[in-house]
């Protein structure tokens, strides 16, 4: 059984594209149903993240999953091809490790990764779609980024997107502490950016989400304030940085809004950061005065500070993929060797059978034991 992988990343798409090939968690299982029935693949996972959508396969032709994918998302495979990397059995392998480390990733060592990663093969298991083959594969993986880290400085100085958002928001109000914030969402991201601004102390912090139990939450956490989002629009004027990150597939804040809140302000500058994939704030935002707005590959030079420290600890995590990768490789020659064997064992006891009854009905004609 042969693995290949194909995706789309940071480095290959930018987010225009990205945004359009996002699996929603809540319809993970069913894709992948859909997928391997589909496409007669027998094993199949979804790495799907604010910057990689990958499939990883067993069986099966990678220019089928493409068209899936394509399908999918009611895109055309042609619109996707110059930015899809395709990759065979050994460089998926490589590729799986490396992203499961963190060295495939816009912040070089970022752990969140491997969080997701994990995800990945919970809703595969759940869809009955992860069999011996990728199983084996992801949980090398997680041990292999786990002996990387134990034994390099790859995590080393990592600026995350949370402490970047931070850093971008400090250019253009310097004084944080007498800021009103306002995150939109209320999930892992928007904590983690919560908690960098925390540190900040800012004038006033809210959380806009949905369900307003979580917001609360999350406000009771921090010291600040729920607010259910279907209030946004009247309450986006008293903020002055806006941090959102939802599970939306459309988005949620649009220019009109925006005008009308800038309006409000009388033209006081509003710094926002789209952390959500499909983006949450359509980009003509971006163009309006007095508006700053940064999307996630917008964070990407912010992020590479502290990169020199852990680009030394690249080649040794190098080194270990690599050996890994011969490990797993191996694993794999041997498994594929299985169905020989078991050929040449059933196919030499179906011989000694033969023998042996041959034998007996010759001793039971009476034929001398000794020719027999």
């Amino acid at each position: 059984m042969q693995l290949f992988a194909l995706g789309m990343n940071h480095q290959t798409a930018p987010l225009a594209l990205r945004e359009r090939v996002v699996f929603a968690a809540e319809r993970l299982q069913n894709a992948l149903t859909e997928f391997v029935q589909a496409k007669a693949v027998r094993e199949a996972a979804i790495v799907s993240t604010c910057n990689r959508t990958e499939l990883y396969c067993a069986s099966g032709e990678p220019g089928h999953a493409l068209d899936w994918m394509a399908e999918y998302h009611r895109l055309k495979a042609q619109e996707l091809r110059p930015y899809i990397y395709t990759l065979p059995q050994e460089k998926a392998v490589r590729h799986a490790f490396r992203v499961a480390s963190g060295l495939d990733s816009m912040v070089l060592g970022e752990p969140q990764i491997l969080g997701q990663m994990k995800q990945a093969v919970r809703a595969a298991e759940s869809a009955g779609t992860l069999g011996t083959t990728l199983n084996r594969l992801f949980q090398r993986s997680f041990a292999v980024a786990k002996e990387v880290r134990s034994t390099t400085h790859i995590g080393a100085s990592v600026v995350s997107m949370a402490a970047a958002t931070v850093k971008l928001a400090a250019r253009i109000f310097p004084r944080l502490a007498e800021q009103k914030v306002l995150f939109v969402g209320a999930g892992e991201m928007i904590e983690l950016c919560a908690t960098h601004f925390s540190a900040q102390h800012p004038r006033a912090v809210t959380f806009a989400n949905r369900t307003l139990e979580r917001a609360e939450g999350l406000a009771q956490r921090f010291g600040g304030t729920p607010l259910v989002l279907a209030k946004l629009p009247e309450a986006l004027p008293e903020y002055d940085i806006v941090v959102s990150c939802t599970a939306s597939s459309l988005p949620i804040i649009g220019k009109g809004l925006i005008e009308r809140a800038v309006r409000v302000r009388r033209h006081r500058p509003v710094f926002m950061v789209d952390l959500a994939v499909p983006r949450d704030i359509e980009p003509e935002v971006g163009g309006l005065d007095d508006v700053f707005l940064y999307s996630l590959d917008d964070l990407a030079e912010v992020v590479r500070e502290g990169l020199d420290v852990r680009q030394s600890a690249v080649v040794q995590a190098e080194a270990i993929i690599e050996t890994q990768v011969d490990s797993f490789l191996h694993w794999m020659r041997l498994r594929d060797r299985v169905p020989l064997i078991r050929q040449l064992r059933e196919t030499g006891e179906a011989a000694r059978q033969a023998e042996l009854e041959r034998a007996l009905r010759a001793l039971a004609r009476g034929d001398d034991p000794k020719a027999v």
